[in-house]
């Protein structure tokens, strides 16, 4: 469960105050994948950065029940100097699960052949992706945070990624943004629209992708 309490966030730009979250109280259900929609720039990254606790609200709270990963995919945290065998190591001693394990559905998973024994600052920026859903994957947690992850690689490498997900969230939940609908279908079975600042939860998926195209000006 994700439940944001009197949330509030806004930035300093040069036509003003850009406002990501107005007194957001609204809820997100245990083992519910959760669509988060919203047009560009409406603060979708920043409210899961949040909800994973890399960006601090300005005021307000977010109370989790449960374990939850960060944004899936998000590769900013390796560190250079490792391989990305040691990377993945370090991340698997600091969750407190068992290293072979998760070396092994990396190595297997992310495929970087060679490279996985290689420093990961010489990694392009699709070897580190691979290498970051592999890990992120890789571990067990109530809810994911999916931030447009499935246009990691080439088709064969999405489709992978997008089978593998689809499995985890038989027994987990998530909060998923993408700007594909046909994603979101397949991926979702709730939704919540950020407009303005506001967040509202549907229940009924098909109800948010309705908000959110009217709000759009577009249609289905």
């Amino acid at each position: 469960m994700i439940r944001f309490i009197d949330l509030q966030k806004s930035f300093w730009t040069k036509a003003g105050p850009k406002h990501v979250a107005r007194h957001i109280n609204a809820e997100f259900p245990s083992g519910v994948a959760v669509a988060l929609l919203g047009r560009n720039g409406a603060g979708k990254s920043t409210l899961m950065q949040m909800i994973g606790g890399s960006v601090q609200p300005d005021a307000g709270d977010i109370q989790i029940t449960g374990s939850i990963s960060w944004p899936v995919g998000f590769a900013g945290s390796f560190h250079g100097n490792l391989t990305g065998r040691q990377n993945v190591r370090f991340i698997a001693r600091v969750y407190g699960i068992d290293t072979d394990e998760l070396i092994d559905f990396v190595e297997n998973f992310a495929e970087l052949g060679a490279h996985f024994d290689l420093p990961t600052r010489n990694y392009s920026s699709g070897m580190k992706s691979r290498l970051a859903f592999g890990i992120s994957i890789g571990i067990p947690f109530d809810t994911y945070l999916v931030d447009e992850v499935t246009s990691v690689g080439d088709a064969a490498f999405r489709h992978k990624s997008r089978l593998v997900f689809e499995e985890r969230m038989r027994g987990s939940g998530s909060v998923v943004v993408t700007h594909s609908m046909t994603e979101v279908r397949q991926l979702c079975t709730a939704g919540a629209v950020l407009e303005n600042g506001e967040l509202t939860y549907f229940d009924d998926l098909e109800e948010a992708i309705a908000q959110h195209h009217a709000n759009m000006g577009t249609t289905g």
